[in-house]
């Protein structure tokens, strides 16, 4: 058994996603969800990001193109989450992803952050959330940290975007 963690600072830097159509993918994550095209490399991949970054998502049709979803119950990933760094934040996104005639597939309170689930065109599951302070985090009488799946109230977060 190893000793070693990883350090607190560390973060997930980004995602790269396999997909079958790289323009309808860039066109999903550039205009619905709205980040800014930093980089196409060729017609096989390209790279967006929030702020400049260099990319926070890369996408790829290296070994996908035309390729139908990956069906449900495989291995895999289940979901990207994007963290907003304010409630009002998260509101617009939910209220722009709405408004671009995506479906959501879920909201819920998980008491550290609240989340809303869609998927992408290639069935990619996404999260779009924010998380609550630290000191607002729900805990157990000895502590430890509590995460539970309520219901979040979709029309009160819509009313602060």
């Amino acid at each position: 058994m190893s000793d070693y963690t990883i350090p607190a600072g560390a973060t997930i830097g980004h995602v790269h996603l396999k997909v079958s159509s790289l323009q309808r993918s860039v066109a999903f994550y550039r205009d619905v969800l709205g980040f800014e095209l930093q980089m196409m490399y060729g017609d096989q991949a390209a790279f967006l990001s929030a702020g400049g970054y260099h990319h926070h998502v890369g996408l790829n049709t290296w070994e996908s193109a035309g390729a139908e979803p990956a069906p449900r119950r495989a291995p895999g990933l289940y979901h990207v989450a994007f963290l907003y760094p304010e409630r009002r934040d998260l509101a617009a996104a939910v209220r722009r992803v709405l408004e671009k005639g995506v479906a959501l597939t879920g909201a819920s309170d998980h008491g550290v952050s609240e989340a809303i689930y869609l998927d992408d065109p290639d069935g990619n599951g996404i999260e779009l959330y924010r998380d609550r302070p630290r000191a607002e985090w729900p805990r157990n009488p000895d502590g430890s940290l509590t995460m539970f799946t309520r219901r979040l109230d979709l029309d009160e977060l819509l009313a602060l975007a």
